[in-house]
């Protein structure tokens, strides 16, 4: 029997492969074969073509194999969105390696986790985080070499020369090069290339992807090269008028996450668009951009579309060239999608996804989108409700809560090196979600709540168990629990519940600054309040729905 979401399906949508088991970089050789001379990124005055892109990354490919890497290993790629960071990614992928991910804003202790329990052998990342790599350099005894870029590699003549001089005078970069340590330039010299053969894409991994759970520990989800080219090329089919070769897509979203990675790079990379990255988002030059390179595609997050509703001169800038805005990441209100409708003269899609997904599952139709809703399951993907009590993949009654399970091509081989997660998150071949929600009688998904306790700040996932666990080493704290509150504009930020060991005293600055030293900004606490006692169960369980339920009401 057909799922009634079917319905809304495309009229081409029957002829459309669901099955795919091609190596992810087929996405990238495709591109360079179809159009070599378009251009497949756009970075101030650095411009590089599809047949070039697909030419560094081979090099790129070849020595990072001449310097010891074989299949299967493991490279740490800890960058923001530049044209370094295509280069990289796609010549660990060439060369058989696997990408591990990481956001360049996390401190040395957090980089340290990831390359300790992912064992990688390489580290991939920019000057401006040295500081940072050259503490974790004695700990981190997996890593065997470092290779580090700077801002001037990402620019053409003469503008990276100016970088160097600004750099320099500002005492910037000071790296010490060794044998360890060296330039990102030495993997691209010479003009030997080299794509390593990928027997069994449905198995042979592409990326893990770390992403935290309720417990505060940090797992890696593994992505298979089959995962995430099938969920790049459904999602796309999702979208029957996207025309091909003739899309320019405004990256700001980071690459280093995986809905900016599909989004951003692989999704543009197989419809041949040019990528325009960005690495910070300052919402004047958003909107430059927009105007004078006329973008297309632009995959954001609501903090970021509600920071450019609130631009002072967004008048006076045409964003007429604007055909697809695709939120994700959290969800974003009726009332700023009307305003941006409104100003932009597009509609937002809302759709929904996770990192053990690929990340995406679901995604309205442009032409019936629901605003508050995830929309339908994309092409080749099964989705049901089922019962929050038992394991049963019996779908419950439409608009009936109950957890989102998910069956498809992109849905993840399991977590690294934890089998018992692995177990608990994929059962009887569905994926559970952790999400509560309802479907409708037509097929459309609506997210209720989340069964796990995840709060999203400015479109990044906090997992508050692992910030408690931070506030509770500081030396004065007897127990911590976090909640995420809502928020006008970054839509949730997190509040602290602290209670101090007897007899001690602890401002909230000096707090605050203990989180500093040991979380990235966006987990830190905007919010604390000190308690002389925090709610628990019958077990000693701290619980963390009170706290949460009176935020709520208040």
């Amino acid at each position: 029997m057909n799922n009634p979401w079917q319905a809304f399906y495309h009229n081409n949508s029957n002829n459309i492969r669901t099955d795919f088991n091609d190596p992810l970089y087929a996405l990238l050789d495709n591109a360079a074969k179809a159009h070599p001379e378009l251009l497949a990124c756009v970075f101030h005055n650095y411009k590089i073509t599809y047949k070039q892109l697909q030419e560094k990354a081979e090099i790129f490919a070849n020595n990072l194999k001449q310097q010891g890497l074989q299949k299967g290993d493991r490279v740490i790629l800890m960058l923001p969105n530049l044209p370094q960071t295509l280069i990289a990614f796609w010549g660990i992928i060439k060369a058989g390696g696997v990408v591990v991910f990481v956001n360049p804003i996390y401190t040395s202790q957090e980089i340290l986790y990831f390359c300790q329990d992912s064992k990688a052998r390489f580290f991939i990342s920019i000057t401006d985080c040295y500081e940072k790599i050259k503490a974790l350099i004695p700990q981190a005894k997996s890593i065997e070499k470092y290779f580090l870029t700077q801002a001037s590699d990402a620019l053409g003549f003469p503008l990276n020369y100016i970088q160097i001089f600004k750099d320099f005078f500002e005492k910037k970069n000071k790296v010490e090069y060794n044998n360890k340590t060296l330039k990102f330039s030495v993997l691209l010299k010479g003009s030997k290339r080299y794509s390593a053969v990928i027997n069994d894409p449905k198995d042979e991994l592409a990326l893990i992807q770390y992403s935290s759970g309720t417990t505060g520990s940090p797992k890696g989800v593994m992505l298979t090269h089959s995962n995430l080219s099938s969920d790049a090329i459904l999602t796309k089919n999702m979208v029957d008028s996207i025309d091909i070769n003739k899309q320019n897509c405004l990256c700001i979203i980071p690459f280093f996450h995986v809905y900016g990675l599909n989004l951003g790079l692989l999704i543009p990379t197989l419809i041949q668009a040019t990528i325009f990255p960005m690495p910070r988002f300052n919402p004047t030059e958003t909107l430059n951009t927009i105007e004078k390179f006329k973008i297309t595609l632009f995959p954001g997050a609501p903090a970021l579309y509600i920071a450019l509703l609130q631009h002072k001169d967004l008048k006076k800038h045409d964003v007429s060239s604007l055909k697809f805005c695709i939120s994700g990441s959290a969800p974003i209100s009726v009332e700023n999608m009307q305003k941006f409708k409104k100003h932009f003269g597009v509609d937002i899609i809302e759709g929904y996804g996770l990192s053990e997904a690929s990340p995406i599952t679901h995604l309205n139709p442009f032409e019936h989108h629901r605003s508050g809703s995830i929309g339908i399951p994309i092409l080749g993907t099964e989705a049901r409700i089922v019962s929050l009590e038992n394991d049963s993949t019996e779908s419950l009654a439409p608009n009936t809560e109950g957890e989102l399970i998910i069956k498809g091509p992109q849905v993840m081989k399991g977590y690294w090196e934890k089998p018992e997660e692995s177990s608990e998150a994929l059962k009887n071949g569905w994926l559970y979600t952790g999400d509560i929600a309802v479907m409708s009688e037509d097929g459309f998904f609506t997210i209720v709540d989340r069964k796990k306790d995840m709060v999203i700040v400015g479109g990044y996932n906090v997992y508050p168990a692992e910030v408690d666990k931070v506030i509770m080493t500081h030396p004065k704290v007897a127990s911590a629990i976090c909640v995420g509150i809502s928020h006008p504009t970054r839509g949730e930020i997190l509040k602290a519940f602290v209670v101090l060991k007897p007899e001690q005293e602890l401002t909230r600055e000096d707090l605050l600054s203990y989180c500093r030293e040991n979380l990235a900004n966006y987990k830190i606490p905007r919010q604390v309040e000190f308690r002389t006692e925090l709610p628990q169960n019958y077990l000693g369980k701290m619980l963390r729905r009170i706290l949460r339920d009176e935020e709520e009401k208040k």
